[in-house]
């Protein structure tokens, strides 16, 4: 999923995707970050250079082979990022390593994703015909336009984003106690699923320090307002080196 290369760097930074995405989505995040904080873009399967591998379909056995393929490159300080899809990754990554008695990140940050225990209140859209499914996909508003313009690149982009959203949708939060890590919650001004309040729930979620982070634009802030998204995180960064 990643490799390690930066011996010198004081902190790792797990990226997850939001559905669809892929580890490109962080391809230059290390141009407008701190240089001691080495970016570690997470490839899930189905995509990228794991293209022929199945997408996973369910998130306990992602993060279960997350857990065991990243535990090598958690042997010096390191934080999760993830974004709607990728939060919830990254916070049942978290808990996962807790179980195992591993080591945790020194920080959460999760964007975009309300708090995991609230219900999700749509019906479930994985399944539906192709042509049902990108009408509704192309009413989220997060594929390029380009992608729904060339078919052949659909049919690679669709299993994938099906199966990410069977993730996010068969998904059953379960009760346990609250995470000895701190967490930052970022989320959208003008996101109409996600709004500060789901996100202030996330305190529910942790015993450390907590705060949430509004910015400007919806769901996909952090495309749209890109500039200021990075100012936000490079001076929450800041604070753990």
């Amino acid at each position: 999923m990643y490799q390690k290369h930066d011996p010198q760097a004081r902190l790792r930074l797990f990226c997850f995707p939001y559905a669809g995405g892929n580890a490109l989505l962080f391809r230059d995040w290390h141009e407008e970050l701190p240089v001691n904080v080495e970016i570690c873009p997470v490839q899930l399967p189905g995509r990228g250079s794991r293209m022929h591998e199945p997408p996973f379909t369910h998130l306990f056995p992602l993060v279960e082979a997350a857990a065991e393929q990243l535990l090598p490159c958690f042997d010096k300080p390191f934080a999760f990022f993830g974004h709607s899809l990728g939060a919830i990754i990254s916070f049942e990554l978290t808990r996962q390593l807790r179980r195992m008695n591993g080591p945790l990140p020194c920080h959460l940050f999760v964007s975009g994703s309300r708090a995991p225990q609230l219900r999700d209140p749509h019906l479930p859209s994985y399944n539906l015909p192709d042509a049902e499914f990108l009408q509704w996909l192309h009413d989220l508003k997060g594929t390029p336009a380009e992608v729904f313009a060339n078919p052949e690149l659909m049919k690679l982009v669709l299993p994938v984003v099906r199966a990410d959203i069977s993730v996010c949708q068969t998904y059953v939060y379960s009760e346990e106690p609250p995470l000895p890590v701190s967490l930052t919650v970022y989320g959208g001004l003008n996101d109409e699923d996600v709004s500060r309040d789901f996100l202030e729930l996330w305190h529910r979620q942790t015993t450390r320090a907590f705060k949430v982070r509004m910015l400007p634009g919806d769901h996909f802030f952090l495309n749209t307002s890109r500039r200021y998204f990075f100012q936000v995180l490079r001076e929450d960064l800041k604070r753990l080196i």
